[in-house]
């Protein structure tokens, strides 16, 4: 089974891109949504983060994200130190899902592929990129945060030359061309791949 990851910056549509992956047919690990399921569920994990955050980031037994979030932002040591206590239970899982799905490829979709060495794990990259000017615009209109917020949180990612020049495939995603097709040549690519292998 291959292992396929799929990353790109905020505004990139690298989640549409996975939800085309799905259609087609492929299983998709979304780490955010599974690093957010392991904070509320994983017992071990938790303990861990109270310890090292105190208890009030739980609120009636529930994350509360908002103020893990304040305890971590701007402080470059204590979102290390979160991303040291999750990373490991996010990929412990991802090797779990992985070895009960019934297909030729798996995919895992991560903004930090690479930040966060999830990329060591696969065995091939696809880098999602798009135009900052339409990455700008999609951010703004999806979460309503304001230019400014957004190119200070663009700043604190990978650009997408860094991440390009470390995959093994790019989908441009710049409503120009068909990102339905951009899919199918790389899964193409890839079951062929596998079978010269």
């Amino acid at each position: 089974m291959k292992r396929i990851g799929l990353t790109g910056g905020i505004g990139s549509g690298k989640s549409f891109v996975a939800s085309v992956i799905e259609i087609m047919g492929f299983p998709v690990y979304d780490s955010d949504r599974h690093a957010k399921y392991l904070m509320q569920n994983d017992l071990g994990l938790r303990k861990k983060l109270v310890v090292e955050f105190g208890s009030s980031i739980y609120t009636d037994d529930c994350l509360n994200r908002q103020y893990l979030s304040s305890l971590v932002f701007n402080k470059p040591d204590r979102l290390n130190k979160l991303n040291q206590l999750v990373h490991p239970a996010v990929k412990a899982d991802f090797l779990i899902w992985a070895d009960k799905q019934h297909s030729p490829m798996v995919f895992l979709e991560s903004a930090i592929l690479f930040e966060s060495e999830f990329s060591l794990l696969m065995d091939k990259i696809v880098v999602v990129t798009a135009p900052m000017e339409i990455r700008i615009d999609r951010i703004i209109q999806r979460d309503g945060m304001t230019k400014g917020a957004v190119l200070q949180r663009l700043k604190t990612q990978w650009s997408d030359e860094k991440k390009i020049s470390m995959a093994d495939y790019v989908i441009e995603n710049d409503d120009k061309h068909s990102i339905i097709e951009q899919v199918a040549k790389i899964v193409r690519d890839l079951i062929l791949e596998s079978k010269l292998s």
